[in-house]
């Protein structure tokens, strides 16, 4: 390919289209890569997941979310996100540390289960204040505190769906902005049926533990996948067996 300097906008976009016109109908564009020594060990998601749409929010295209809570890991993978929900109250000072440490966008739990109410707004008004790319709430939230919750913050409100009886449509009307579905092994089927009644309507959804489950979530009509990572423990485990070899010992 010939290489020459560009001169104008115009000229850029001329060169831009005839660039584009001859590269093969489903061909891969190469993306070079570059890693580090040290950076070279970390947690890579699946290949497949990049077969999603994605959601678009802010300007930023997200396609995959890390589901973890551990820093050490959402600072050393490949996610294009952090789906930042635990299993206790929803408490400031981790929402605060997790955005402030993340070099990824964050999506926090605000409750809507255990915690209800006015509780839940406050915790939400506060990660946004913090920098949260959205909030997350339990699929037990009440609509009202949907309606409560979309008069206050402005950042994507991401609600829960865990069964097919959900009724989406009220959901929706009353300020969901994306349906977060985790119905373990029945997640696909029912992403296929709210997608059969909503084409556009943004879901993320778990695609379990291996590519043919992500890829039937995929399939189903997902728009971005969260991804379980291996727990520091895991990895560790790998690691120390590495290293309990005689070569490894000083």
């Amino acid at each position: 390919m010939e290489f020459c300097l560009i001169r104008d906008k115009k000229e850029f976009n001329r060169n831009l289209t005839g660039i584009r016109r001859t590269l093969p109908v489903g061909e891969k564009k190469y993306i070079p890569v570059i890693e580090g020594h040290l950076r070279s060990h970390m947690v890579l998601l699946p290949e497949v997941i990049e077969e999603v749409s994605g959601i678009r929010i802010f300007g930023k295209l997200i396609k995959s979310l890390v589901f973890t809570t551990d820093i050490a890991i959402i600072r050393n993978c490949n996610a294009n996100a952090v789906m930042a929900v635990y299993p206790f109250p929803p408490q400031p000072i981790i929402t605060h540390a997790l955005i402030t440490s993340s070099d990824l966008p964050v999506f926090c739990g605000v409750g809507g289960g255990t915690t209800t109410g006015k509780r839940v707004t406050s915790l939400a008004e506060d990660a946004e204040f913090q920098g949260a790319h959205g909030v997350v709430v339990n699929a037990p939230t009440p609509n009202e505190t949907l309606e409560y919750l979309r008069k206050k913050v402005e950042v994507p409100i991401v609600i829960t769906v865990v069964s097919e009886k959900t009724d989406i449509g009220k959901r929706l009307e009353s300020g969901a902005s994306i349906l977060n579905v985790s119905g373990a092994e029945k997640t696909p089927e029912i992403v296929a049926k709210i997608r059969k009644n909503y084409p556009k309507v943004p879901i993320i959804a778990t695609g379990g533990n291996t590519e043919e489950s992500i890829k039937r979530t995929i399939d189903a009509g997902a728009n971005a996948i969260t991804y379980t990572p291996p727990t520091n423990g895991e990895i560790f485990k790998d690691m120390m067996n590495k290293y309990r070899q005689e070569k490894y010992i000083i």
